[in-house]
């Protein structure tokens, strides 16, 4: 090969040796700096530190100040900065409502110990707590528990007047529809987890006219709990409404010396 072609061969690896090293080097543009996002404004807020059933006092260790974005914490929080002293001044009340754990405290689900007693205190205004009598049998097992939806079963047996010497009519209707039970005996609240309570009373919450209905159930007949599923609440709410206006026109009728009421249908 003669000195000519390896000097022209030299130059042409040379130049694309250089044109290989511009095209690379302009390629690598620095990366765009990200904008600092804004810092979030927090502020310390009492929340619960882990689990908080219903009736429970507040001791210390189940509170605890966690940080949280300003702009979405409530008015109606404890804050540290409204109320530094605020985790002392719960301490003692007692849980109306269960919270979970994280959970921002709200005074509006407590109850302080020193005020009215804490069934009076759970009460919707307007609403009633009357306790009767159950047993397994008549309680669906010891299967209801508190904050369940119940209807309410009246048996009573009576004799046939136009066939004396017949056996009694047992009779079954029922009196109450999608009753909340407030309590089994004087448990406000299931523990440890359990799937069933055996009681001997049972505490429900009724309109005033609910609890009349109640007690002159009681002097006429057996009651019985039957639990209702919890998927059917809402459905059930309508359904006591219709039947608290069928129920609305009686006629009092009495029957070899007892009252009764007999109700009409328009």
């Amino acid at each position: 090969m003669n000195t000519a072609r390896i000097v022209v061969l030299t130059i042409a690896v040379g130049a694309g040796g250089v044109a290989a090293y511009l095209a690379s080097g302009s390629d690598e543009r620095p990366a765009p700096v990200a904008a600092a996002a804004p810092p979030v404004q927090t502020v310390d807020v009492l929340v619960a530190k882990s689990d908080i059933g219903l009736g429970h006092s507040l001791k210390p260790e189940d509170l605890q100040w966690q940080s949280w974005p300003a702009s979405t914490a409530s008015a109606s929080f404890i804050r540290r900065t409204d109320r530094p002293e605020g985790q002392a001044q719960v301490t003692g009340t007692i849980a109306r409502a269960p919270f979970i754990a994280g959970e921002p405290i709200r005074e509006q689900k407590l109850v302080k110990s020193d005020g009215s007693g804490f069934m009076a205190a759970i009460l919707p205004s307007g609403m009633r707590a009357v306790s009767t009598e159950i047993s397994p049998e008549t309680g669906a097992g010891g299967f209801i528990l508190p904050n369940d939806r119940v209807d309410v079963i009246l048996s009573k047996r009576e004799r046939n007047p136009d066939q004396p010497n017949a056996g009694d009519v047992i009779s079954s209707e029922i009196i109450l529809s999608n009753i909340r039970v407030l309590a089994i005996d004087q448990a406000p609240k299931e523990k440890d987890g359990q799937t069933t309570v055996v009681g001997k009373t049972v505490t429900l919450e009724l309109k005033p006219a609910q609890a009349e209905t109640l007690a002159r159930s009681r002097q006429t007949g057996t009651l019985s709990l039957a639990l209702r599923s919890i998927a059917d609440v809402n459905v059930a709410e309508n359904r006591t409404d219709e039947t608290t206006r069928r129920r609305g026109d009686s006629v009092a009728v009495i029957r070899f010396g007892i009252p009764s009421t007999m109700t009409t249908q328009k």
